[in-house]
């Protein structure tokens, strides 16, 4: 249904698009398969854009979403921006600016217009597209494999939303529109089964094949259980070797181009975490002294300048490689000494204890069970089954009293 063009001027030189006298926005239509569909827009250059890319997958406004009173996604993605970026990590900013991307296509929707429905036209057209043969094939094993990511942030989003002053008024009635079957309609293809935690043989095989600097770091990292950023960002100011105490506080950010963007004051979880100086980290910390720059408190560096995330995945993915090790990536010794601190310390408390996590779950998470584990578990308990059953596996149940079904029918029995 064409709506009316009421307070709106066409623009000359251009198709499709009116500008609202009073507001000065604009609006854009487009016809597909004999269907009308439009949207407003702030800048003409997004109407443009609108117009050349929008392909009908059921994101149009009608006349009663354009005069909703309600914020639209957008307004409140730009809100969030400014009021609670600035309280969030540099690499929290950044990766939720990436999810936001899917959800560009329904940011001019008021909040009260995206519904249950409109969630599932969005799921459903982005699945289309990550499903065709050409973008499966040019990303293969890399390709996507769901939108829980783009739907977790949306639900980020919303609940920053109804928490928000500025808005508790218009979000007080308003439920969250992604619902449990939006995970299960955004499903692609499976995640590809990873094994996330390096054993102990492995490990040590894999430090083999790494140069000096990315062995130490890595070595460091695993014994520390650390995440990569707090070894790159640790410092020598935070290092007690007489009384043997190390503070893991500060941690490396990288940008997306995986280069050194800025050294943060604390940890992902915002505490700094005590760490004990045992024989084997003193001995790499001492090997790093060598290496010690005037002006320079980094512990890990290369020529006096913090190390960047692109060089330790370069040097990590080689060693990886050539040493055949099952694994990749950097969390694999954070995940594998958590694993190992829980089969010797016998419980979470070890866990928490070597990574520093709050919450159990968390260490939980870190330290679960792997396939590994269900083998030597499954033949210590069938082990346990045959001790259990020796001598008594020989012996024979005694028959005397069965009475035969054909005697039985014939009444032939005694």
């Amino acid at each position: 249904m064409k709506m009316a063009k009421k307070n709106y001027k066409k623009l000359k030189g251009t198709v499709g698009i009116y500008q609202n006298i009073a507001t000065k926005h604009y609006l854009a239509e487009k016809k597909i398969k004999g269907k009308n569909h439009n949207a407003t827009f702030k800048t003409l250059y997004e109407a443009k854009e609108w117009r050349k890319n929008f392909d009908g997958i059921s994101f149009n406004q009608n006349s009663d979403e354009l005069n909703s009173s309600y914020a639209t996604l957008k307004e409140v993605w730009e809100t969030m921006q400014r009021d609670h970026f600035p309280t969030l990590a540099t690499s929290t900013k950044m990766i939720w600016t990436r999810r936001y991307k899917l959800l560009e296509l329904i940011e001019h929707l008021p909040m009260d217009k995206i519904t249950p429905s409109k969630i599932t036209s969005w799921v459903n057209h982005w699945v289309a597209e990550f499903s065709n043969e050409e973008y499966q094939a040019n990303r293969g094993q890399a390709g996507r494999c769901n939108l829980n990511n783009e739907l977790n942030m949306f639900v980020t989003i919303f609940n920053w939303y109804k928490d928000s002053e500025k808005y508790e008024k218009e979000a007080l009635f308003l439920t969250n529109p992604v619902k449990k079957k939006h995970r299960t309609l955004g499903f692609i293809k499976p995640v590809p089964d990873k094994k996330k935690q390096i054993d102990l043989e492995d490990a040590f095989l894999f430090f083999e094949y790494l140069q000096p600097l990315y062995k130490s770091i890595a070595m460091l990292q695993f014994y520390c259980a650390a995440r990569i950023g707090e070894i790159a960002g640790l410092q020598w100011s935070n290092i007690d070797i007489k009384n043997r105490r190390m503070l893991i506080k500060h941690t490396v950010i990288w940008d997306s181009h995986k280069v050194f963007l800025e050294l943060k004051p604390f940890p992902k979880n915002k505490e700094p975490r005590p760490v004990f100086i045992t024989d084997e980290i003193l001995e790499l910390l001492k090997q790093r002294e060598a290496f010690r720059e005037l002006g320079c408190d980094y512990v890990f560096h290369v020529e006096g300048k913090p190390i960047n995330y692109g060089t330790v995945l370069v040097n990590y993915k080689g060693a990886q490689r050539k040493s055949g090790v099952p694994y990749s990536g950097t969390h694999i010794l954070r995940h594998g000494m958590a694993k190992l601190a829980r089969q010797v310390g016998g419980g979470l408390d070890a866990v928490i204890a070597m990574t520093g996590h709050k919450d159990i779950k968390l260490a939980d998470h870190y330290s679960k069970c792997d396939e590994d584990d269900q083998r030597e578990f499954s033949e210590k308990i069938m082990k346990h089954i045959r001790k259990s059953r020796t001598g008594k596996g020989q012996e024979t149940a005694s028959f005397a009293n069965v009475v035969s079904l054909t005697h039985y029918k014939n009444g032939t029995s005694n």
